[in-house]
């Protein structure tokens, strides 16, 4: 019979968007593989790939310990019910609660740290109260993934994991034939960067926004757009209003959210990330992997995928002064400059982002865990 993998995020939109790759490296390995998430507008195309899927409740905003309580309660239910050989989790809440409940159900969990969130770049209490969840809950996981150096260290430094339990990945890795140079669209028009990121503060939109008045009081042709989902459930969610106001403005474009991220990656210049952190930021590999010139803030989980001059540009963190003068950079390069940028892109997506590198460290350690 075959060995049954369950897969627990915070959205089902972020397995299919992130994890679709690894849920068929799995079942061509020959795993079962099941999925359990709050319900969506992808949980149906999420249910069409995996052998069975379970609408998991979560509120994935809040604070309340009644709540979190209850969603313990629901992985304790589920799992006794599914009885996996192994349960992967991602993302805050599925981590901490997947893992107490997966403990008393007698279930291995291999976790994966994809970034610190808003509660470690907001200090305040809930980091303290985070930390101190992390710490107790991974003290029963099989192992940990982190996806950047910084964030494995951190945790390590902060005794809230065992060395010997943090791993290191490339990210969530990128399919490096889907996105490829060969999509791009040429054009001989202005100069326009895009930044594509859920509409949060965190991502540096705000500096993205500052930074496009700056240069396009000395570049008025350059186009500057953003895409991303609005109206997403975080506590530095950018409003409506606010969105709405900088297109009024006409210094950026809201162009809304899109499943094609390919085809709008291929019809711009330049992709601008300047991001308080990440864990490995995916919409970077993927320009990256499509032969882009980057520009992001010097921040974990950005500055790894980008070499100062080489195939882009970094700048500083939370500075739309230091943002623009990159924008300002990139803009006096020459066509062929440019080209060589991202011609190093797409050489070091292949040199270090493949994701089948991430699916073999997951297949090699599920393997060791449930022998």
């Amino acid at each position: 019979m075959a060995r049954t993998v369950l897969i627990s995020i915070n959205a089902s939109w972020n397995i299919l968007n992130f994890r679709a790759g690894l849920i068929r490296s799995l079942k061509n390995a020959g795993y079962r593989v099941l999925t359990a998430a709050p319900r969506d507008a992808y949980t149906e195309r999420l249910a069409a790939l995996v052998d069975a899927h379970y609408d998991l409740p979560m509120d994935n905003g809040g604070t309340s310990p009644l709540r979190d309580g209850a969603l313990a309660g629901r992985y304790i239910t589920l799992l006794r019910a599914l009885r996996p050989d192994v349960m992967l989790t991602y993302t805050i809440k599925p981590n901490i609660y997947g893992t107490f409940a997966a403990k008393l159900c007698g279930v291995p969990v291999i976790a994966n740290v994809s970034g610190l969130g808003t509660s470690f770049i907001r200090r305040n209490w809930l980091t303290s109260v985070v930390k101190l969840l992390y710490r107790a809950a991974f003290r029963y996981t099989a192992h940990v993934f982190f996806q950047n150096a910084h964030d494995r260290d951190l945790f390590v430094a902060l005794k809230l994991i065992a060395p010997e339990k943090a791993g290191l990945l490339p990210g969530s890795g990128i399919d490096l034939t889907y996105f490829h140079p060969s999509h791009n669209i040429a054009h001989t028009g202005p100069l326009r960067f895009v930044l594509i990121a859920r509409l949060l503060w965190d991502k540096g939109i705000a500096e993205y926004v500052e930074a496009a008045r700056m240069v396009k009081a000395m570049h008025p042709e350059t186009q500057f757009h953003i895409v991303g989902a609005r109206g997403v459930q975080n506590k530095t969610a950018i409003p409506d209003s606010a969105i709405d106001a900088w297109k009024t403005e006409g210094i950026v474009d809201y162009l809304g959210e899109t499943d094609d991220i390919r085809s709008i990656l291929a019809q711009h210049d330049c992709v601008v990330l300047p991001s308080y952190r990440e864990g490995m930021s995916r919409v970077l590999l993927e320009a990256a992997a499509m032969g882009k010139p980057l520009i992001a803030s010097d921040v974990p989980g950005c500055a790894e995928v980008v070499d100062a001059g080489v195939n882009g540009l970094l700048c500083h963190v939370r500075d739309a002064q230091s943002l623009a003068d990159a924008m300002r950079q990139c803009i006096a390069l020459t066509p062929q400059a440019r080209a060589a940028m991202g011609a190093a892109s797409r050489a070091k997506a292949e040199r270090e982002f493949d994701e089948q590198r991430v699916f073999s460290a997951y297949l090699a350690k599920i393997a060791n865990v449930i022998k």
